[in-house]
C-alpha cells in the first residue's frame, strides 16, 4: 500500500527555541497525552516503527501514565536490512530508493501495524546529521501513519541540530498521528 494524502510538507525554520526546547518538549508531551487518551477511552492500540528518532517516538508516548492500555509496541530499526527484516520493507524499495523515502516511511509503518496487530501505527525515517546519508541532505525526513487500510506520508525538510531535528520528527510525527485519529475517528 502506498502513501496517500499531502505528499510533502515542509517544517523548516526549526531553530533555536524549536525543536528539543521547553516548548517542544511541553508540545511533544502534550499530543502524547491526546494520542494515549484517545486511544485508550476507544479501546485502540498503537505502536511506531523509528529509525532517526531511535526510540524517542516510543519514549514520548509511553511517559503518558497508563499508557500501557494503548502501546502495543516499537522497533527501531536503526540499520537499512533490518527494515526489511523486521518491518517487511520490500528489499527492492530500499536498494532502489535507500531507507530515506517516503514509500520506505509508508512501508514501515504498514509493518509495524500488521506485524503488531495495532490499530493505528507510525514511522519514522531520514537523516538527523551530521552528514548526509542516502544521497539525502541533512534534515530530510519522512514520517508515515497506517490505520484501517490507508497510510498517510509526509515529508519534512527540518533545520537544526541532530537534536532539534530528531525532537521535530517526533513532534510532527504526533501531529500526523493525532490528525489522523481524528480524522478516521480509529
Amino acid at each position: 500500500m502506498g502513501p496517500h494524502g499531502p505528499g510533502a510538507q515542509g517544517a523548516g525554520g526549526v531553530g533555536a527555541g524549536g525543536a528539543g526546547g521547553p516548548r517542544a518538549e511541553s508540545r511533544i508531551r502534550a499530543l502524547s497525552g491526546e494520542i494515549i487518551g484517545l486511544l485508550t477511552a476507544r479501546g485502540d492500540t498503537v505502536a511506531v516503527a523509528e529509525s532517526l528518532t531511535g526510540g524517542l517516538l516510543a519514549a514520548a508516548l509511553t511517559a503518558v501514565p497508563g499508557a500501557s492500555a494503548a502501546f502495543r509496541g516499537g522497533v527501531v530499526a536503526y540499520a537499512t536490512d533490518l527494515k526489511a527484516t523486521l518491518l517487511g520493507v520490500p528489499s527492492e524499495l530500499l536498494d532502489r530508493h535507500g531507507a530515506v523515502h517516503p514509500s520506505v516511511a509508508a512501508a514501515m509503518a504498514e509493518g509495524a501495524y500488521r506485524r503488531m496487530g495495532a490499530t493505528v501505527a507510525a514511522a519514522t525515517t531520514g537523516v538527523a546529521g551530521p552528514d548526509p546519508a542516502d544521497g539525502q541532505p541533512v534534515g530530510t525526513v519522512h514520517i508515515a501513519v497506517s490505520a484501517g487500510g490507508r497510510t498517510t506520508a509526509r515529508a519534512l525538510a527540518l533545520a537544526g541540530d541532530r537534536q532539534q531535528i530528531r525532537a521535530a520528527t517526533v513532534e510532527q510525527s504526533l501531529g500526523l498521528l493525532l490528525s489522523v485519529l481524528r480524522e478516521d475517528g480509529i
